[in-house]
Parts: structure tokens; C-alpha cells; sequence
């Protein structure tokens, strides 16, 4: 063969190599739409915490690696200095808001709408406790899921009204667990989780029936055991009528009137708590209004005993007292002396796991790209219960960036934007 020939043959095999490499190398650059760059990765799931970046393509992450290059990237966020972490998942909201001045909760006006609520602290998926019931669920969802931003999953209240109002929360003919399994397993199983089972009066038959459905359906059953006078037994709760996997919710809560505490009043843990965690019961903060006392949670921590989830009960009464929103609160828990990675884990992979979503709560390469990047604050900060009283603290966690489904919904210094000066150069 011609020397010149095989020159010329060498030289366009050369260029095809290069022409591919090159589209390749595109490619990849146009896959990559948003790339956060440097920040301390924390994702209990996946057992990180290092300074890692992040790349999401579309709605989902890519991929979860040190040193993507920024050139590979149609926008990079530069995150040295932050927290990120997944989007948090507070699994006890009260979200069903509607204009029924005559309801409490159920399409009430103590519920919110999440949107406003959710993003400027770090939440990208809120689980409503059982605000709805099969009767009026299907109004739930028309008028709040489908329309938020927020990814909203829900426990079923065993009562078919929900939370209307304290009377119809004692009708023992409206708890039917057939009606409230069937909703969960025939009609919304991708966004029902669970069962509530709340503000009962009486003995233990609310919670029996809600046992009963949350068999049925295959779910776990959420337990708010306040209300009754005298306070009925967390004990029995725990070992006799509640299976591993089901929830404890307001665990810090005092109102030994009228329930039963996990902390005596000599400051001392009851000795079945331990045993019943290990036994599998969940405990729940829900923090609240008024379920949330240093005298409860700060001797319970002392002693060994740690929330499986740390969640807000988010409603109108609660936003504005001790409660603060979901970033404040965890702040409050590393100030009592959970670490950063305790109080991240109790916001995301803990309660995926609980609600059997395990989907969420990670920073997995195909996972939806739900992302929460904060900044953890020190200096001299007050935290609050709800009895008014009061810690202080010397850390604190700010939600600064907020991306939902690879959106960013949240942005509190202009971290994703760049300065106007820039962009009027540009016109």
C-alpha cells in the first residue's frame, strides 16, 4: 500500500476517534444539567460523609463522585462550606387545608399548605397523619397532592372523617378497617403508607382497629395515645396491642393527666422503653404545639434512649411556638446532644425506612433528585418547648438551598444565581 495512502487512511481513523471521543465528551456534558460541587455530602443510607459533588440529570441524580468536572456540567453550584444532604422526609404534617370553618383538621384551617412551608427548611416529602380518612381522602387528594410542589404521602386516619373534630373522632361505628385497608391496597397504594389512629377518648379499641386494618393492608399504624383520662398503659401499648414496625408519636410529650409519660417524675426512663424499641416500636417526635418537653426529651437522651424519627406535627398552632420549622428542630436535637449525622439520619433514611419508601431519604445515582444544602451556624441561639421554657445552644442548621425533582425550589442567598451586574454585561 502507497505510503501517502496509508497516511491519508491513519489520519481519517485518527479523526473518527476523535470526532467520537468528542461526542462523547459532549454527551456527557448534556447530561449533566446541574452539578453541586464541594459541599460535605451526607447520606446516612449510603454511609457518606465526605466532600463529595453531586450530579443531576433532568429529575434525578446521575451520579454521587469527588471531582466531576465543572466543564462537564451545564451549571455548577459551587457548595464549599455546606451541609448537603437528601431532602428531608418529615413523616407527621397536618396538610389537608381547605375552608370548612366548622372542621379541625380535615380540610381545616389548622392544617397548611405545604408548599409554604416545606421547602424553606429543607423538606422535599411531608407523610399528613391521618388528617383524611377513606371517606374524605379522595378530596385530600384532589384539592392539596395533586396540586403541590411538596411530594405529600399520607397515614389513613381509621376514623373515615379523619380529623373533622374531636366528637367524631370517638364514633366506634365510623372506624371500619375493611373500608380503610381497601383504600390503601386497591385505590392509592403508591401514596397511602399508613394508619393513624388519634385523639381517643376511650380504651384501646381505636387502636385495635387501626392494628386490624394496618394487617390487612400490610402497613404500619401511627399511634397518638393522649386524651384519656386516666391515662391508659404505654406499656401495654408497646408489648400487647402494637406490632414491631408501628409508631409512637408525641414520644417527648408531657400531660401526665391524661398520658402516660416515658420519663417518670423523678426524671427517670421507665424501664420498658429500651425493650420496646428493641422489641421494634418506632418512636416519633412530633413535635407540635404542645407534645414536645425539655423534662421528657433531655432525660430520655441522657440516659441512652434516642428517637428512631425526628418530625414536626407541622399545623397553624405549631409553626409559630417551640417548633419553629423542620431545620430549627434538628438544630434543637444537636443541641441536646445528638450529632449532625444522628439528627440528618432521623430526618431521612429513618423514616423512609419506617413507611417503607425506601426509595427516598438517599442520595441514590437514579433516585429522584430530592437534595436539601445547609449551613450549620455557631453562636449563641435559644431553643424552645412548647411549656416555654428554654436551652441554649451553640450550633445551628439554616436550610440554604432546597431541590425537588432536580428544581430548585429554594435558594435563601442567591447561591444558584449569579449578580445582576453580570447579567445586565450580558444584554
Amino acid at each position: 500500500m502507497p505510503v501517502l495512502h496509508l497516511t491519508k487512511l491513519l489520519c481519517l481513523q485518527l479523526l473518527l476517534i476523535c470526532t467520537a471521543l468528542l461526542s462523547t465528551l459532549t454527551a456527557q456534558a448534556q447530561e449533566i444539567d446541574l452539578l453541586l460541587k464541594g459541599g460535605r455530602v451526607l447520606d446516612p443510607k449510603n454511609e457518606i460523609n465526605d466532600i463529595m459533588d453531586i450530579a443531576i440529570s433532568g429529575k434525578t441524580i446521575l451520579k454521587v463522585e469527588k471531582d466531576i468536572p465543572a466543564s462537564s456540567a451545564k451549571k455548577t453550584i459551587d457548595l464549599s462550606g455546606f451541609i448537603v444532604t437528601p431532602g428531608l422526609l418529615d413523616m407527621h404534617v397536618h396538610v389537608f387545608h381547605g375552608a370548612d370553618t366548622e372542621a379541625y383538621i380535615a380540610n381545616g384551617l389548622t392544617s397548611l399548605p405545604p408548599d409554604g412551608f416545606t421547602f424553606r427548611s429543607g423538606v422535599t416529602t411531608v407523610v399528613d397523619a391521618g388528617s383524611s380518612g377513606w371517606r374524605n381522602f379522595r378530596e385530600f387528594k384532589k384539592q392539596t397532592i395533586d396540586k403541590s410542589q411538596t411530594r405529600i404521602l399520607a397515614l389513613l386516619n381509621i376514623v373515615g372523617t379523619g380529623m373533622y373534630g374531636r366528637y367524631e373522632e370517638q364514633d366506634v361505628m365510623d372506624m371500619n378497617p375493611t373500608m380503610t385497608a381497601n383504600m390503601i391496597t386497591r385505590l392509592f397504594p403508591d401514596i397511602l403508607v399508613g394508619i393513624k389512629s388519634a385523639h381517643y377518648w376511650g380504651d384501646f379499641t381505636q387502636v385495635d382497629l387501626a392494628v386490624e386494618a394496618g394487617t390487612l393492608a400490610n402497613v404500619p399504624v401511627m399511634v397518638d395515645f393522649g386524651e384519656h383520662q386516666p391515662p391508659n398503659s404505654i406499656e401495654s401499648l408497646f408489648m400487647e396491642h402494637l406490632r414491631p414496625g408501628d409508631i409512637f408519636t408525641h414520644t417527648f410529650s408531657y400531660g401526665p393527666n391524661n398520658r402516660e409519660t416515658i420519663v417518670d417524675e423523678d426524671l427517670k426512663l421507665k424501664p420498658f422503653i429500651l425493650p420496646a424499641q428493641q422489641r421494634g416500636i418506632r418512636f416519633d417526635v412530633g413535635h407540635g404545639g404542645g407534645a414536645f418537653s425539655f423534662r421528657q426529651a433531655i432525660p430520655a437522651i441522657q440516659q441512652g434512649f434516642l428517637p428512631d424519627v425526628i418530625s414536626s406535627d407541622l399545623h397553624k398552632d405549631s409553626m409559630n411556638g417551640g417548633f419553629k420549622d423542620m431545620a430549627n428542630l434538628l438544630s434543637k436535637f444537636m443541641n441536646m446532644g445528638l450529632s449532625l449525622e444522628e439528627v440528618i439520619l432521623r430526618a431521612t433514611w429513618n423514616p423512609a425506612q419506617v413507611i417503607h419508601r425506601e426509595d427516598l431519604g438517599n442520595l441514590d445515582p437514579g433516585s429522584e433528585a430530592d437534595i436539601a444544602v445547609f449551613s450549620l451556624r455557631e453562636g449563641n441561639f435559644g431553643f424552645q418547648d412548647i411549656r416555654r421554657t428554654k436551652i441554649d445552644g451553640d450550633k445551628k442548621l439554616e436550610a440554604e438551598l432546597t431541590i425537588r425533582a432536580g428544581r430548585i425550589v429554594w435558594d435563601l442567598n442567591g447561591l444558584s444565581v449569579p449578580y445582576w451586574e453580570t447579567e445586565l454585561g450580558k444584554r
